[in-house]
């Protein structure tokens, strides 16, 4: 399933008003149940991360993570790059995705069940 990505303002101000959020070193990630038959992502990605170039290929690799993995139906999840995301290796940031992911049950498949470890 690929998953489609959130683009109207009034929908990242729904996800990104709730209070809950998951915190890693490279991104924050909010959550929100929808009443779709699929998941949707939304990416920020601020001038603190960098510049124009900069920004663009955090996006860039975000999405190319957020392509590989099949999320369950039924979320809007917004994902907020942070400072060190910039210097970070794609391994790195492909690693914390899946954890942030993994922790909050979204994930479909048979990846949750290799990766969950003691967190």
């Amino acid at each position: 399933m690929k998953s489609e990505f959130i683009t109207k303002k009034s929908d990242y101000a729904l996800v990104l008003g709730r209070r809950g959020s998951r915190v890693s070193r490279l991104i924050v990630m909010k959550i929100l149940a929808n009443e779709l038959e699929h998941s949707r992502c939304g990416l920020v990605v601020s001038k603190r991360v960098g510049k124009a170039v900069v920004r663009n290929r955090v996006r860039r690799r975000l999405r190319e993570i957020l392509r590989q993995i099949q999320l369950k139906p039924g979320w809007d999840i917004v994902f907020i790059a942070r400072a060190a995301v910039a210097g970070a290796k794609y391994a790195d940031i492909e690693k914390e995705v899946r954890i942030l992911l993994t922790q909050a049950n979204i994930i479909a498949g048979d990846y949750e069940e290799a990766f969950s470890g003691p967190n």
